[in-house]
């Protein structure tokens, strides 16, 4: 027992003479390595996603990945969801400026208008966005917004959608254009789609529905006339694919997909990009803009690689035999 009381006091000896000296006793580390350090900044981000869909839903789960990689710890995160509504979409990001966060991820066009409308000083990040000159009203758009706002799009290249078309179905003579009219980046889509379809003597058609309500038999009335079916990146249509196979299916009208998560629950194929990884680019952004090492009013719109894809499940369904070339999408 005594040597056991002059061996604690030894110990206890040895640790005030190391304080002493400066230095810490060695004794277990128990914090936390993902917790910031007692002079780390925090930073409260506020996101704003238009609906919950599959592509949107990968986009902000990329973005939040991207900032916790970057700033462990240090990132508060107010995530909402407009579930579909623009003017939901207002309410959120007035909510975000109200609060002084310190930057808005704005997820979809509609978010992104709602807070670049909203403020002019809170950097605001769009991502999911196609056409940037398009949804914020800007000719001759250079690439770089300027001012608050910047972001990743999720636009592939247009014209070789357009020769998907020919080349999966090179019999087709007409072309339905399947959208969403309150959503003008599917607009600005379809008609890039129209010329490069026009210059090789295809017909088309547009066939737009304005919510939920109408899609199927919108999508009938395509049935109908077309060949085949064109959708663009549309939130609306992403929201819908089951109505729109329901319709195309049994009718036997293929439709290409301006991206995976559209051409998944109703296309033949698609030239898509991930957009887990366009979240990840746009987290990316925001780590640099709230740490101040870059500017987002000289930042320009970034993009990420598109891939060519297949839905391996509908072309069994309609006969159709996938092209080389093409990645099947996973189930």
């Amino acid at each position: 027992m005594k040597k056991k009381l002059i061996a604690m006091l030894l110990s206890a000896a040895m640790c005030l003479s190391l304080a002493a000296c400066g230095q810490k006793a060695d004794t277990p580390d128990t914090t936390d390595p993902a917790e910031p350090s007692g002079d780390a900044a925090t930073y409260t981000v506020g996101i704003c996603q238009l609906v919950q869909h599959e592509a949107l839903d990968a986009a902000t789960q990329g973005f939040i990945d991207a900032l916790n990689e970057a700033l462990p710890g240090q990132v508060k995160i107010e995530e909402k969801n407009a579930s579909g509504d623009s003017n939901s979409c207002a309410t959120i990001v007035n909510g975000f400026v109200s609060e002084g966060v310190d930057l808005i991820m704005a997820n979809a066009t509609a978010a992104l208008q709602a807070a670049a409308s909203a403020t002019s000083d809170i950097p605001v990040l769009g991502t999911s966005i196609t056409a940037y000159g398009v949804a914020l009203d800007i000719d001759d758009f250079s690439g770089t917004v300027g001012g608050n706002v910047s972001g990743t799009s999720d636009l592939a290249d247009l014209s070789k959608q357009a020769d998907m078309i020919t080349e999966w179905f090179p019999e087709t003579q007409k072309v339905g254009l399947l959208f969403c009219s309150a959503e003008p980046n599917s607009r600005y889509q379809i008609e890039e789609v129209a010329k490069n379809l026009s210059a090789k003597g295809i017909e088309t058609k547009e066939f737009a529905f304005t919510d939920t309500n109408d899609v199927s038999s919108v999508t009938q009335a395509a049935c109908d006339w077309a060949d085949v079916i064109y959708v663009p990146t549309d939130n609306i249509a992403a929201s819908n694919t089951e109505a729109i196979a329901n319709v195309t299916v049994p009718a036997k009208t293929p439709v290409i997909a301006g991206e995976e998560g559209i051409c998944k629950g109703c296309g033949v194929a698609t030239l898509s990009i991930s957009y887990y990884d366009l979240g990840m680019t746009t987290g990316k952004m925001a780590a640099k803009i709230l740490t101040g090492e870059a500017d987002i009013s000289t930042m320009p719109i970034e993009f990420t690689t598109a891939t060519p894809k297949y839905n391996a499940s509908m072309c069994e369904t309609l006969g159709i035999t996938p092209l080389e070339g093409y990645t099947a999408i996973a189930e």
